[in-house]
């Protein structure tokens, strides 16, 4: 049978819910608009068609349900008796029987009034008709408000137990409470139970997984069992029972031999004897677990008696193990996984298939034909590069070993935790850079009315005079003096120049920033570009050329003119008249022609202006400055009316 994953189970509304889910849904995906004027087979068909819809919509949710929940037959023994046990069969059974008759109750009464309705005469009996058909759906599904409810709360706990597949390798680990079940399995599993030192911590099966020979196993952790009959055992321990039922696995009976469980050492005895056939044809391992506390050696002759008749009764002996120090942890997962990969083997070798498979392999022995002996043959090269590749084995080891002698070896501070247990303690001032008799040395916080984090030494002036002795003579015989040459006098200059124009650079970088500007700056690895063309290059291009360039030094093209160095003063915005002494304004050329040539790039400049002023404009959908309007905010031809299939972006 195959694994059930009840994970996946959808959400089960309630019946409130449930009938808005469906009649909206009716109200969306069926037409709505109907006149009385219509030809009557149409008004039939449409009133028809919203009873059948509502009905199919109902029976597919129903149908949805009763699919993904569990049916008891069909799944693992292991999940049908958890289910019982959690739940009861019966309620649960009732419940999901109560869903189906609904779902058939809600297909007869869209079937009736179906009927009913291909007799409708008007439009009006035709819509009490339809009324009366959902209002009767909805009342079947309000009667199964609890049936619902429960379902759903049912899914929550199904969704929230662990995933425990009943067929693959696994561990039980069964006892008493508060024996370190839980502590075991947070040990060889990567589970975070919840360990606690009182009674019955863990409340259900907890599953963890480990690998061993690189096969991947899970560990059941199971609620702890009472010593009491079945018929007074509570839900928690049958959980456990259940597991301990159905599970093919490997048990991991756990006891406390120093009772810290609350429960003496007769009393766990009398707990196995009881839940003994629940361990019928399945590997058993009884560990004795808080072998820290007390080991087998310190048991009383009452307890060693109990140890060896249980020993006796499962012919192999009791495995001791300590969670807290992890002592024999290992050995148990160890002995436990090869008890259940032998048992596994067995199983299939008695089951029919390997026969199947044995009719089909031969296992050749072959016969010795006389006495004589035929040994393997080995070249003697081969034998010989065996002895050499020993020899040097054998020298490397030597060698290692007398490193290790030579080395001391030092121990961790784990190390010697270990070794001391209980009594050690963290040194940490071993280490210190003292004399062994001033390591341990309290040191006070005051000293003849002192703090000692301002003691100063009374040598200090001493010292400090002979430190400036030191460095005078040093610096006399030239210990400082540097190779390096002195900077010229052009370099205090050179620096003032360079802090100027760092300055400056300053300066322009931060009216950029102020006027929002961009202005071009030239990289720092451009080279100021050289003049290309000059009167001795002409003259040496020509000459080259084959022209006689001796009598031109009066030449026209050898006239250049120098640029100016002095600029000529700003005009004055006001001219003063000589004559008369009054001030007149000087003429001012328009804004949007000041710059400009000429006609032809002042229509030009007007063009581009407009061009970016339409653009700005049109981002907000305007015709201009003076435009004002508002645009309907809400047409009526996209929020009126009932939205199509796929229509529903346009809102």
């Amino acid at each position: 049978m195959a694994y059930y994953n009840f994970k996946k189970i959808a959400v089960v509304p309630c019946a409130k819910d449930f009938t808005d889910i469906v009649l909206s849904k009716t109200q969306r995906k069926t037409p709505t608009v109907i006149h009385r004027h219509y030809k009557i087979s149409r008004i039939r068909s449409f009133y028809m068609r919203k009873v059948k819809f509502t009905q199919s919509n109902f029976s597919e949710k129903l149908a949805q349900i009763l699919l993904e929940f569990p049916k008891l037959e069909d799944i693992h023994p292991f999940y049908a008796d958890l289910i019982n046990v959690l739940y009861d069969k019966d309620h649960y059974k009732l419940a999901l029987g109560q869903i189906n008759t609904a779902r058939h109750l809600i297909d007869n009464v869209a079937k009736d009034y179906v009927r009913l309705l291909k007799f409708g005469d008007s439009l009006y009996r035709c819509k009490q008709l339809k009324k009366a058909a959902l209002g009767r759906m909805a009342t079947i599904m309000k009667r199964q408000n609890q049936s619902l409810q429960y379902l759903e709360q049912v899914r929550q706990h199904l969704s929230r137990l662990p995933t425990i597949d009943p067929n693959t390798r696994t561990l039980i680990i069964t006892g008493f409470p508060n024996v370190g079940k839980s502590s075991f399995i947070n040990k060889i599993t990567r589970a975070d139970v919840e360990v606690q030192p009182y009674a019955f911590t863990t409340k259900s099966l907890y599953v963890g997984h480990t690998d061993y020979k690189y096969l991947r196993w899970q560990v059941v952790d199971t609620p702890g069992i009472l010593d009491h009959p079945l018929e007074e055992r509570n839900t928690i321990e049958m959980q456990a029972i259940t597991a301990l039922a159905h599970l093919r696995a490997a048990v991991l009976y756990f006891i406390d031999p120093s009772e810290q469980c609350g429960h003496n050492l007769s009393q766990q005895k009398s707990l196995f004897d009881s839940i003994r056939p629940l361990f019928n044809n399945k590997p058993l391992v009884v560990v004795a677990n808080k072998s820290d506390v007390l080991k087998r050696a310190e048991l009383s002759e009452e307890k060693e008696a109990i140890y060896k008749e249980i020993e006796k009764e499962i012919d192999s002996e009791i495995l001791e193990m300590s969670t807290v120090t992890e002592v024999g942890v290992m050995d148990v997962k160890t002995k436990a996984c090869e008890l259940l990969l032998q048992h596994r083997v067995e199983a299939k070798y008695r089951s029919k298939k390997v026969d199947t498979i044995l009719n089909r392999l031969h296992v050749a022995e072959p016969a010795a034909r006389d006495q004589k002996d035929r040994p393997a043959f080995i070249p003697p090269a081969a034998i010989k590069k065996r002895q050499e590749k020993l020899q040097k084995k054998m020298d490397l080891d030597e060698e290692e070993d007398e490193d290790d002698d030579e080395t001391p070896k030092y121990k961790t501070e784990r190390e010697i935790e270990l070794e001391q247990g209980d009594d050690y303690i963290l040194d940490l001032k071993k280490k210190y850079d003292l004399p062994d008799d001033q390591k341990y040395d309290i040191i006070p916080e005051t000293w003849n009315g002192h703090n000692i984090a301002d003691f100063i030494d009374p040598d200090i002036m001493a010292k400090l005079d002979a430190l400036e002795k030191e460095e005078e003579a040093r610096e006399a015989a030239g210990y400082y003096d540097s190779d390096e040459s002195e900077e010229d006098g052009n370099m205090e200059e050179i620096r003032d120049l360079a802090g100027k124009i760092r300055y400056k650079k300053a300066v322009m970088k931060l009216d950029q920033t102020i006027d929002n500007t961009t202005k071009p700056t030239i990289p720092r690895n451009t080279l100021a570009k050289k003049r290309e063309r000059s009167v001795s290059k002409l003259k040496r291009d020509f000459e080259e050329l084959g022209v006689d360039m001796k009598d031109t030094d009066d030449a026209h093209f050898t006239r250049t003119t120098g640029r100016s160095q002095s600029r000529k003063p700003k005009r004055q915005k006001m001219d003063v008249d000589d004559a008369g002494g009054k001030t007149r304004s000087s003429s001012r050329v328009p804004r949007d022609k000041s710059g400009v040539k000429d006609a032809t790039q002042m229509k030009k400049v007007k063009k581009m202006a407009n061009k970016s002023r339409e653009l700005a404009f049109s981002k907000h959908g305007k015709a201009g400055e003076s435009d004002r309007h508002i645009a309907v905010k809400k047409p009526k031809h996209l929020f009126s009316g009932k939205r199509g299939m796929g229509k529903t972006d346009r809102r």
